[in-house]
């Protein structure tokens, strides 16, 4: 089974208008609730693209219950532990030319809660696919992932980690199967811009030497790169298509490639699935669905 883990979900109020004035009244032309969070959003597309997975992560209030309900709606399992005070955040998307987003900061998680959390993958099954997404709330403790991995280490399962600087850097020796900085991300880690496939592959490449069993680059317009665990590096474009969306793409990649390896355990074909479907995510208004994902597919 695959698991996802959001520590801080939230509904996703998308607003369009042809312009946004700050300081005056803007109406919309159009609106609507997604559910959001990098965690459900990989959980989303993996159900799109006929994954099984069960969404984990903490909730609060009417809010929560909305996202829980709409989850399960849509068919995604859902073991979330409930917080006692506060609420799950709304977060705003305003499209109107440029993308703008306010995000809500969300409920403070106590330690009772993060120890539920603990119980809960101290349940995991040798096979099992784990996925930790996303920033960490200010009120967890910074080592949080790798405290995760740490109990997890030596149990066979596979671990997905899809975040940031010292946040990913620090789960590396726990050799996590897959990691997926873009491009920006994985300049930051060792301070310099990248702009050549070379020193993409030669900073992933350093990662791997680390610890990581593949590292996946995505590059937005520019495509992705894979290093696979025997070495092995994959380059793709991306397909042509419009942009109409970037929230989620990166998750979407992610979906797709576990999707990919998942059914076929081959590298190069995850790769393309994850190219695929985190592409069909950005040319969506939406989230990736499997007929858009196939359709792209075979044009790689």
């Amino acid at each position: 089974m695959v698991y996802t883990v959001t520590f801080n979900p939230a509904l996703d109020y998308v607003v369009r208008m042809n312009s946004f004035q700050a300081g005056e009244t803007n109406r919309t032309e159009s609106d609507e609730l997604q559910w959001g969070g990098k965690g459900i959003n990989v959980s989303t597309v993996l159900r799109n693209l006929g994954v099984d997975n069960v969404a984990l992560g903490f909730l609060a209030g009417f809010t929560g219950q909305a996202l829980d309900q709409g989850l399960r709606q849509v068919g995604i399992s859902t073991d979330f532990i409930w917080l006692p005070e506060g609420l799950t955040r709304i977060n705003v998307k305003i499209k109107a030319g440029k993308e703008t987003e306010i995000n809500g900061k969300g409920p403070a998680i106590p330690a009772a809660a993060l120890a539920e959390l603990f119980d809960k993958l101290d349940r995991l099954q040798a096979g099992d696919v784990l996925v930790l997404a996303g920033s960490i709330p200010a009120s967890l403790p910074d080592d949080v992932y790798q405290n995760i991995l740490a109990r997890l280490e030596g149990r066979d399962i596979l671990t997905v980690v899809d975040a940031t600087r010292d946040l990913l850097c620090a789960v590396l020796p726990y050799r996590p199967f897959l990691i997926k900085p873009n491009n920006h991300e994985l300049g930051e880690i060792f301070g310099k811009a990248l702009t050549t496939d070379q020193e993409i592959e030669d900073c992933a490449r350093r990662l791997q030497e680390r610890g990581a069993r593949n590292v996946l680059v995505s590059m937005a317009g520019n495509g992705s790169l894979l290093l696979d665990e025997t070495g092995a590096v994959h380059r793709l474009g991306v397909p042509k298509g419009k942009v109409h969306n970037s929230v989620g793409a990166g998750d979407s990649m992610v979906a797709g490639f576990l999707a990919g390896w998942l059914e076929h355990r081959d590298y190069a074909m995850a790769h393309k699935l994850g190219a695929a479907t985190g592409s069909a995510t950005a040319f969506s208004e939406g989230l990736a669905k499997k007929e858009q994902v196939l359709e792209l597919l075979n044009t790689f």
